[in-house]
């Protein structure tokens, strides 16, 4: 069947992540997009580890690693370096998980797009702090086990929804916001093609199932990521200099579905699956709305 997927590859075999790892299916992918001439910030993350120990490499492109919270600072930096060497051609791209982006690097990328360097944030979200432990952070969702919030007998599964970096940068205006998959491989790449037309900052979150903090077997990892989508706990869309894109073309899924698939959720009862299907339809009907207002603006 033909692919619009690029056949270079820039992410070699043999990294050190955990079997089934969704975060480097989205390095693959977004390497893949972005092309030969790219420059990779990584902070503290799982992909601080997954290229492996000098003098061993994964990636074929150049690629930096930074403190925790200074993703932003760190791609502001490098391109406005290369830009002085008349290096504009190149693409710069902040690679960081949802504790580096979400918690932790919040206030960075935040000055980064607002400054409006010409930048790419790739948030690969696993939802959780995984490679310190499975701890959980702002963009773990409702209901699920981590080593932070263990369920025990007093039930301490996490209680608060799960933050939305994407939304967040639309709402400060970023010219170009997406959401992708590595289930929709294709969709992904398109989203980076898109993103590289526009001159500016752009931030594109990608769902990273992490078999190892989510306990499901590592085979199923696409699997769990599509279902996230069919589900609409992860909806797909684009934002693009004003302009809201949702994908509405996936016949959808119960949530229950999506949770049952994976024993982060198990110790949920009825009413606690309610609760969350409840936060999903009421966030579906908020990106329909948004989809609304945002086309009466460009009418």
């Amino acid at each position: 069947m033909p692919t619009s997927i690029p056949k270079e590859e820039l992410m070699a075999p043999g990294h050190t992540a955990c079997h089934g790892c969704g975060a480097t299916l989205a390095m693959r992918y977004v390497l893949k997009a972005m092309g030969q001439k790219t420059v990779v910030s990584v902070p503290a993350s799982c992909w601080a580890v997954i290229p492996g120990a000098m003098p061993f490499r994964t990636l074929d492109v150049p690629m930096v690693y930074t403190p925790f919270a200074a993703t932003g600072a760190s791609i502001s930096g490098l391109r406005e370096g290369l830009d002085i060497q008349g290096k504009t051609d190149y693409n710069v791209v902040g690679f960081a998980g949802d504790g580096g982006t979400a918690d932790i690097g919040l206030q960075g990328l935040s000055g980064a797009m607002e400054r409006g360097h010409n930048v790419f944030y790739i948030m690969y979200d696993n939802e959780g702090y995984m490679n310190t432990g499975v701890q959980r952070s702002g963009s773990t969702p409702y209901g699920a086990r981590t080593t932070t919030t263990p369920v025990g007998k007093e039930r301490d599964f996490k209680k608060e929804n799960k933050k939305i970096v994407a939304d967040m940068m639309i709402a400060q205006n970023v010219p170009y916001v997406a959401t992708a998959t590595i289930a929709y491989p294709e969709d992904l790449i398109r989203k980076i093609d898109h993103a590289k037309a526009v001159h500016g900052p752009k931030f594109i979150q990608i769902l990273a199932p992490c078999p190892t903090g989510w306990y499901y077997p590592p085979e199923k990892t696409i699997e769990i990521s599509r279902l996230a989508v069919q589900s609409r706990m992860f909806p797909l869309y684009e934002f693009i200099q004003g302009k809201f894109y949702l994908n509405k073309s996936f016949k959808p899924i119960d949530v229950s579905e999506y949770v049952k698939a994976q024993d982060r959720f198990k110790h949920l009862n009825d009413d606690e699956i309610d609760n969350l299907r409840e936060y999903v339809n009421e966030r579906w009907n908020q990106l329909l709305e948004w989809e609304k207002i945002y086309s009466e603006q460009k009418a």
